[in-house]
């Protein structure tokens, strides 16, 4: 007894190349949705490290003695911060409001930083995706109620 070819299913004329189109259309799809994942996942990761630099540069800035220094090392606290977390920011500003320095002994004052940070996202090179995207965190922290202040 000799046995013949079973097909499950006729090939029908026209289903040719159908799999060449799906995979035509399915592929760019398939790449814009993970390149879409990376830009989050990195914006996301910036926005955090943006929190904690200007977390970190209100407390330096707190702990300061004069509002000069204060200023400066918030800068610098920032800026050392962000390159520690391997942000690649384009371009970086840190404002700091030393205002509560002037406050008299025995009153409640807060130091303010505000850190914004472009970032880089040309590498991606997504339609919709801008070159840079800034992302901005302000905090604040309290000077020393009954420290002497200049």
């Amino acid at each position: 007894m000799t046995s013949t070819p079973h097909r499950s299913r006729p090939l029908r004329v026209g289903e040719r190349g159908s799999a060449a189109l799906e995979a035509a259309v399915g592929v760019p799809a398939f790449l814009l949705f993970v390149g879409l994942i990376i830009f989050a996942g990195r914006v996301a990761i910036a926005t955090q490290a943006v929190d904690a630099a200007a977390a970190d540069a209100a407390r330096t800035a707190s702990i300061a003695r004069t509002p000069t220094t204060a200023a400066s090392d918030a800068k610098t606290t920032a800026t050392s911060s962000l390159t520690a977390q391997h942000v690649n920011c384009t371009s970086m500003t840190v404002t700091v409001d030393t205002s509560g320095f002037a406050a008299p002994v025995g009153t409640a004052a807060t130091v303010t930083a505000t850190v914004r940070c472009d970032l880089d996202l040309a590498d991606l090179a997504l339609p919709g995706v801008p070159g840079t995207y800034a992302v901005t965190a302000t905090a604040h922290s309290p000077v020393d109620t009954y420290r002497e202040r200049r």
